[in-house]
């Protein structure tokens, strides 16, 4: 028996797993552990692929259980994460659904992911890691600080309602998005090599920025993918 060729599935299958406690954590009040959780499911869903790549081990239901993996990770615990966040804040209880909606749009674009040959380099639309660590860190940061003013904002109806449709219009959208994985063979010199090198820049901004400001780690996070939107949004305008 290849063992190698089933090491990618088996860290697609912790990219579940981890996925899947999140959600159990998520249900019984833990959104610091939740988020934990979440990070530990996109290093793995970063290592398959890579693990893949270097051992030469793609295979058709390596890509469908990638999908289902993310869809449970990063499709229905950012959901869940942040349904649970606006709960909690005291809404009413259908404003407390509207989240709910990124589950559906993350099997959306992880369906058009799945039939579209033009994103094997990069993405059209935002990917599904990508709106879950911007609704994670958001959740985890209100649930780490109590006292901070956004803990606010799920309280109201324009954020909840306008927040959820915007990162549910950006991943079904076909605006050209930068893959952050740097691959064999890349080159230098392309514009999409150069934004990842700008993409780290603005992580290690953020980073700067947000010891000097004292806040939670997670605005790190949140702070460099919010950027990453904006980046992707002014190169498509300005490519047009």
């Amino acid at each position: 028996m290849n063992i190698k060729r089933h090491i990618p599935n088996t860290i697609t299958s912790m990219n579940l797993l981890c996925g899947t406690i999140g959600v159990i954590c998520t249900f019984e009040g833990r959104l610091d552990l939740a988020f934990y959780f979440m990070l530990g499911a996109s290093l793995c869903d970063f290592c398959d692929g890579l693990c893949a790549r270097m051992l030469n081990a793609f295979s058709p239901i390596g890509k469908e259980l990638d999908s289902l993996a993310d869809m449970v990770s990063f499709g229905l615990l950012p959901a869940m994460m942040f349904h649970k966040t606006v709960q909690a804040a005291g809404a009413a209880a259908w404003l407390s659904c509207v989240p709910l909606m990124l589950a559906v749009f993350s099997a959306l674009r992880l369906a058009k992911f799945n039939i579209d040959d033009s994103q094997t380099e990069n993405f059209k639309g935002l990917a599904t890691p990508a709106c879950a660590m911007i609704v994670g860190a958001f959740t985890y940061y209100i649930a780490v600080s109590p006292e901070s003013l956004m803990c606010r904002w799920p309280e109201s109806r324009i954020f909840v309602i306008l927040s959820t449709f915007v990162l549910c219009g950006l991943m079904v959208s076909r605006i050209p998005m930068f893959s952050m994985k740097f691959k064999k063979g890349g080159k230098a010199e392309s514009p999409q090599y150069r934004m990842r090198i700008a993409f780290i820049g603005v992580f290690c901004v953020c980073t700067v920025l947000v010891a000097l400001l004292g806040l939670n780690w997670s605005m790190i996070i949140l702070l460099t993918f919010i950027v990453y939107i904006i980046m992707n949004i002014i190169n498509a305008l300005s490519s047009k």
